[in-house]
Parts: structure tokens; C-alpha cells; sequence
């Protein structure tokens, strides 16, 4: 893994915000979120990002890890590789980045009235020492990388509409009157996480807007689920301290966007302040670019192929202490499902790892038990 040593903890981030967010449950009611241990609760010896949710404690540790090329041992030591216990270690790393911490928010909170402006990937751009002198290759030998919006942007002038494009999605899957008839579907097939073996996995999807998500190792099963209103993660000791988290906050907005886009009829009302961007090229493809959000402040960019209209990547942001932390889905190989087409491979990047699902079936209208969306068990390893 480029950036971590370990999985990342959540297949499915998205965008953690600010405070504490409800639900609506089916009949409108805001359905209290859940609740997960402080980072001072579940870890040990934490002292600057103190109050800090546990999974968006880890999520920071993403952004220090993309902002720095580094990985979990740079910062807590060779001896936090497979124990837990040392990652409490105090080395000198984690008490530099402590100062950082407080240093980059003192130039926040003086220079710019508390707004985030400066994080540590202004400076360090992946460097572990940041660069003060340019050099003559960073002018003639770069390549032109388009910057992701990470800002909910105005709308591209004479562009297509977002309901345009939108449409042309819907009716490149199949169509509204063929989508509705799909209510839910099992697949099989494997998952691949960044230097890792492919392990066997299913994908159980059921409307409206629940999912699961279930790759088999050796040290346990990997789950993710979202029973339409509540969200859990559910991870082997291997690759977290932390069992079974619930999903909250942005976490919870993003695991519905996702249950949203394997069933994507209700596509329109997942997001709010729909607009369309200046188109780009994917894979020497040119690509439409759809900007919504699901929470009134961080974007989710969807990108649709402009010859066939299929969905060909999401990106969307989880906002942390320290910064916005992206997660990238990258959708390929569809293929019919009862008159569907449904992606058969799709790839899940975030700053701290990567997971690649591909389905070898599909299984259309398949009865799936409401149980098996719910509160996922303590992942157990595998009996030899």
C-alpha cells in the first residue's frame, strides 16, 4: 500500500461533517444518529485531536499519511508493525506532527478567522520535508493533472442541464420503467485492497437504499452495512483495534449516496444544488461532470461518460480536523442485469488504501433477508 500499512478502516467514506447529523427514516422522522467512542476513548495516549469521533480520527491519520508519502510505521515506529500497543509509542514524528498540528491552526485561526485555508498538504504536497526551492522540472517536466473540485462550484455557462444529464444516464442503464422492476440483486465475486490477495465477497443490494457488503478472509470477514437508516463497519483485529464501528455523521450521508447509486432511480433526490462543471477526459474519454451535495457544504462529483451516459467515477469528500479527505469510485464493465446495465467492477480509493470489487454473477430480484443489512457480528478468523 503507498500510503498505509494496513486496510483502511472504511470501504465506504464519505464525507464526515461538522456536528451531529439525523437521518430521515422512511416515514420522514429523524432517526437519532449513532454513536462511536472518542479517539481519546478507543486509543491510546492521543492528546492534540482529542474529541475526535473514531473513525474520523483515522480518517486524519489518512490525510497525514497522502499529505507526507508515508505510512503507518514512518510516523509510529517498525514496532507498531502488527501490535497495536505500540502505535501509543511516542517517537519523534508523532511529537513533530503534534506541533504542526497546533502550528497550522494558529495560522488558520489568525490569518483567516478560524477558515481552513492552510493544511499540511499545502506544504508538504507529499513531501516529508517540504521543498522551498523550485526546480526547473517542476516547470517543463510536469504533466497537467485537472484539479478535483473540492468546492461547491457555479455551474459551467451553456452547459447541458444536470436533470440532461442525468436523464441520459438513467435511460443509458435501461431506462426508469426497466429500473423499477430491479428491486434488489446478490452478486459474487472478489475484492482486491491494494497489495493485498483477492478474498471472495458478496454484494447484497436491495431497494430502498440498503447494502451490504461482505469479503472473506482469513483473519475474519470484512462487512459493511447500511440498513437504510443505520450504517455499521465491522473489520478482523488485523485491520483495526476497533471491531464494529456504526457509521456516523457524513459516514451515514455517504453509505445512503452509495446504496443510492447501485439503484440509481433516485439518483435526483440523493443530492441538493445540482449543477453541471466544465467537462474532462477519463481514460482519453470525454467525461460530463455532475456537482451535487448531501449535506450543504462538501461536493460529490459524478462523472458520466459523454458518448455512452454511463457512470464512470463519484468523488466525495469527508471533512476531518485537518482536512478533506477524498474518496474515489471508479465504475467499469457493465453489463444486462434483467434489463439493467450494472457495473461488474468498480474500484474504491481513499487516502489511506484502495479496495477493487469484481463480480463474477449477478443474481437479479434475488429475496434477501432484512438481517442481513443490520448490525454486523464481531468478525471472528477463519477455523483451520
Amino acid at each position: 500500500m503507498r500510503v498505509g500499512s494496513r486496510p483502511g478502516i472504511l470501504n465506504v467514506v464519505i464525507m464526515i461533517v461538522a456536528g451531529t447529523l439525523g437521518v430521515a427514516s422512511a416515514n420522514g422522522q429523524a432517526v437519532p444518529a449513532a454513536k462511536q467512542p472518542l479517539a481519546e476513548e478507543a486509543f491510546k495516549n492521543v492528546q492534540v485531536l482529542r474529541g475526535l469521533p473514531a473513525s474520523e480520527f483515522i480518517e486524519t491519520m489518512g490525510f497525514f499519511a497522502v499529505s507526507l508519502t508515508a505510512n503507518c510505521t514512518t510516523c509510529h515506529g517498525d514496532a507498531s508493525a502488527g501490535s497495536w500497543e505500540h502505535y501509543a509509542d511516542d517517537t519523534y514524528l508523532k511529537q513533530m506532527t503534534r506541533k504542526m498540528v497546533l502550528m497550522v491552526n494558529l495560522i488558520n485561526q489568525s490569518n483567516f478567522g478560524g477558515k481552513r485555508e492552510v493544511t499540511c498538504y499545502t506544504c508538504h504536497r507529499g513531501d516529508r520535508i517540504p521543498r522551498i526551492t523550485p526546480t526547473i522540472a517542476d516547470v517543463y517536466n510536469s504533466t497537467f493533472v485537472p484539479i478535483e473540485p473540492d468546492k461547491l462550484t457555479p455551474a459551467f455557462p451553456n452547459a447541458p442541464s444536470a436533470d440532461q444529464v442525468l436523464d441520459k444516464y438513467i435511460q443509458a442503464i435501461g431506462g426508469m420503467q426497466q429500473l423499477a422492476k430491479l428491486t434488489s440483486f446478490v452478486g459474487k465475486g472478489t475484492t482486491q485492497a491494494y497489495a493485498e490477495d483477492k478474498y471472495p465477497a458478496e454484494v447484497y443490494v436491495k431497494a430502498p437504499n440498503q447494502f451490504a457488503t461482505i469479503t472473506h478472509t482469513e483473519a475474519g470477514d470484512r462487512t459493511t452495512n447500511f440498513d437504510g437508516r443505520n450504517g455499521w463497519v465491522a473489520m478482523p483485529s488485523d485491520d483495526k483495534p476497533i471491531p464494529v464501528l456504526p457509521l456516523i455523521e457524513g459516514d451515514l450521508l455517504g453509505a445512503k449516496l452509495d446504496a443510492t447509486l447501485y439503484l440509481p432511480s433516485g439518483i435526483k433526490q440523493a443530492l441538493t444544488q445540482l449543477r453541471v462543471l466544465p467537462s474532462i477526459t477519463i481514460d482519453d474519454k470525454d467525461v460530463e461532470v455532475v456537482q451535487g451535495t448531501a449535506d450543504g457544504r462538501t461536493p460529490v462529483n459524478l462523472y458520466f461518460d459523454a458518448m455512452s451516459g454511463l457512470l464512470v467515477r463519484s468523488v466525495r469528500y469527508t471533512d476531518t480536523k485537518v482536512g478533506l479527505s477524498a474518496t474515489q469510485v471508479d465504475y467499469s464493465d457493465y453489463r444486462n442485469v434483467a434489463g439493467v446495465k450494472v457495473p461488474y467492477r468498480w474500484t474504491v480509493s481513499w487516502l489511506d488504501g484502495q479496495t477493487m470489487y469484481e463480480m463474477s454473477e449477478i443474481q437479479p430480484n434475488a429475496p434477501i433477508d432484512a438481517a442481513k443489512f443490520g448490525k454486523p457480528a464481531v468478525p471472528k478468523p477463519v477455523a483451520k
